[in-house]
């Protein structure tokens, strides 16, 4: 029995071939007698159907919080100056990663792609990092927080680590140490 993996109009990247697309339909095969399908398949536009392990879904970040909290998340960009066949060692061939700090898709962090293909396992580990810096930074202001609220509780071998977790907030939110 198969459940759904991605939904219609979901962005996936699709490996065998190297690129983005979206997915146009989701295609069950059904067995007959059985209440879910046997096997799903997506129809991304480019000729044929895929199995969800040929696709990937872009990685986001969901917030450990309120709505106030920033949702960042890591979306592809198509390398304009290299082919996919140039990077086929890289993570993601023929795309790097983009940090969307904000609603559009335009706005937020990228790296230069000289710099990208030095290492490129780095910056995907950096860019991951980034989108994922403001629900860090929210557990550590709730570490700090809670530490701050009950000091009698806080266990010895967490003194430090909620100290340090203070010092973060602080920096992060006025620039100083």
């Amino acid at each position: 029995m198969a459940r759904a993996q991605f939904h219609k109009n979901q962005r996936v990247y699709v490996r065998p071939v190297g690129t983005w697309a979206p997915v146009e339909r989701v295609v069950p095969h059904w067995t007959k007698g059985l209440e879910e399908p046997l096997r799903i398949f997506y129809d991304v536009g480019l000729g044929r159907e895929f199995g969800a392990d040929e696709l990937q879904a872009e990685a986001s970040v969901t917030p450990a919080g309120g709505d106030d909290e920033e949702q960042w998340r890591v979306v592809r960009a198509r390398n304009k100056w290299q082919s996919p066949t140039e990077t086929a060692a890289h993570p993601y061939p023929g795309t790097y990663p983009v940090v969307v700090t904000g609603e559009a898709e335009w706005g937020g962090w990228r790296v230069p792609g000289a710099e990208y293909a030095l290492s490129p396992e780095r910056i995907e580990a950096q860019a991951r990092m980034i989108a994922a810096a403001p629900r860090l930074a929210a557990i550590a202001g709730k570490l700090s927080e809670w530490a701050r609220q009950t000091p009698g509780e806080v266990p010895e071998a967490l003194r430090e680590l909620a100290r340090e977790s203070g010092d973060a907030i602080t920096f992060i939110a006025n620039g100083v140490a």
